[in-house]
């Protein structure tokens, strides 16, 4: 056929060996996560047991031992395969005892009341007609998380064959609910409301609200001041006072998610000296099971029986040693970072000191991605808090005395800066460069500008009072 040609091309491709995928997704996955997957091979491999007991040093030496050769060439892949894990998924599996368990915490959780189910409430206790209650309930089905009417009245008229009239009259009724300022159609509206609820119909506050929002919400006190005809301090009184309405009442009643961290590692002060210690009560310790083992002695079973039995052995023994070299692992890599990071464990966040992952990964003796798949997801307990590992791995600036100083202390830095400037004469980036270089610390103004976004603290303009 016209147009077709036929063309032949080399490619090289190397294949993953499974055991090294099962190996790195061990060292990468965090606590609950490898303990699920344990679970899930305690379930296919029925050679594989739980050890209630502590096992012995001749015992762990013997399974550090027994694939040692062969784990060694594998990981030899690794560096070629730096990328691999972050493109696989991770294990998933429970038991059905794990479920059970995952039920009743559920079930024993507090349901939390939301912010429609608040409202619907207090519409018994209204003065609405009978036939006004269901378009409340409307009014109140289309309120966000925030409270405000995600809907306007025409587009609810349409959808629902309903008068904008008697929307209007429902909708104010349902504006008098709490939280105050629910309901409202924009900040404005919302703000308007909380002042009106207070006795300020007649303030400068609800003036400036009303007609020169925009303005406040650009610090341009001034401005509002001249078009008012009052001063700055009266205007600049008002906005603190406007400053502490809620632009979004129904935030009370947000969900609030429950992110429960598992750290892997504790750092904890004894006698005067820091101990790291590794959280490994949540991963089930395992052993090949003995009955498995007399099964292989026995005369009466078939090679086929065998073999099947000495595969599994076999992947049982990798497993409880890729296990036993993930916590050998990330215990190596936290003892290294305490060591070097000591100013923080002392003093705190401002003392962090820069820290690459190739410093670790040359003091652990391993390639630097494997320091990055040890730490992913992983969390160290120290006395300052619950932070993530990659936390404490930061660059950072050579002070003039030659120090070496985080960006995290910098940030924390202009933080302290800006916490105690004058209020009515604010920091400049500009003046904080130059307050940043006389302490010998080298910075840009657009990296100054950079940190303060990140830690949101507003321009200078904005922080100004009058």
């Amino acid at each position: 056929m016209a147009g077709l040609t036929q063309t032949q091309s080399l490619s090289q491709q190397q294949v993953l060996a499974p055991q090294l995928q099962q190996s790195l997704q061990i060292l990468q996955a965090p606590m609950l996560e490898l303990r699920n997957l344990v679970q899930q091979e305690i379930e296919t491999n029925p050679t594989l047991e739980m050890d209630a007991t502590e096992p012995s040093l001749e015992d762990r030496q013997r399974e550090m031992d027994d694939f040692k050769e062969e784990f060694d060439r594998l990981a030899k892949l690794d560096e070629e395969w730096r990328d691999y894990m972050s493109q696989n998924s991770g294990y998933s599996g429970r038991s059905s005892e794990d479920e059970e368990r995952r039920q009743f915490f559920f079930d024993s959780l507090v349901k939390e009341e939301t912010l429609q189910q608040h409202l619907l409430e207090q519409i018994s206790g209204s003065e609405l007609a009978e036939f006004e209650v269901p378009i409340a309930e409307l009014l109140i089905g289309n309120l966000d998380d925030h409270g405000f009417l995600q809907s306007s009245l025409e587009e609810i008229s349409s959808s629902s064959g309903l008068d904008t009239p008697d929307l209007e009259r429902v909708l104010e009724v349902v504006q008098s609910f709490h939280p105050v300022g629910v309901a409202a159609r924009d900040l404005r509206e919302c703000l308007l409301i909380q002042l009106r609820r207070i006795g300020k119909e007649h303030s400068l506050e609800y003036r400036i609200v009303d007609r020169h929002l925009e303005d406040l919400g650009k610090h341009r006190i001034p401005e509002i001041a001249r078009r008012l005809g009052t001063t700055t301090e009266n205007v600049q009184r008002a906005a603190n006072f406007i400053a502490t309405l809620d632009p979004r009442p129904g935030q009370i009643f947000a969900p609030d998610p429950n992110n429960y961290v598992l750290p892997d590692v504790t750092v904890e002060k004894i006698s005067g000296e820091w101990q790291v210690s590794l959280n490994g009560d949540q991963i089930p310790r395992l052993r090949i099971s003995n009955t498995y083992k007399d099964l292989m002695s026995q005369e009466g079973n078939g090679n086929e029986v065998k073999d099947y039995i000495r595969d599994k052995i076999r992947s049982g023994k990798f497993l409880i040693k890729s296990i036993h070299q993930r916590q050998q692992t990330i215990s190596n890599i936290a003892h290294e970072i305490v060591a070097r990071q000591r100013d923080f464990l002392d003093q705190g966040p401002s003392a962090l000191r820069p820290l690459t992952m190739v410093q670790i990964a040359e003091a652990v003796g391993v390639h630097e991605t494997t320091v990055s798949r040890a730490i992913s997801g992983k969390y160290m307990a120290t006395p300052h808090g619950v932070f993530e590992i990659k936390y404490f791995f930061t660059p950072g600036y050579q002070t003039a005395d030659g120090e070496a100083m985080s960006n995290t202390s910098v940030k924390g830095t202009l933080a302290e800066l800006v916490r105690g400037e004058d209020p009515h004469n604010p920091l400049s980036d500009k003046e904080i460069v130059e307050i940043l270089v006389e302490r010998g610390i080298p910075i840009a103004r657009r990296t100054v500008a950079k940190y303060r976004t990140e830690l949101n603290i507003l321009p200078s303009n904005m922080r100004k009072r009058y």
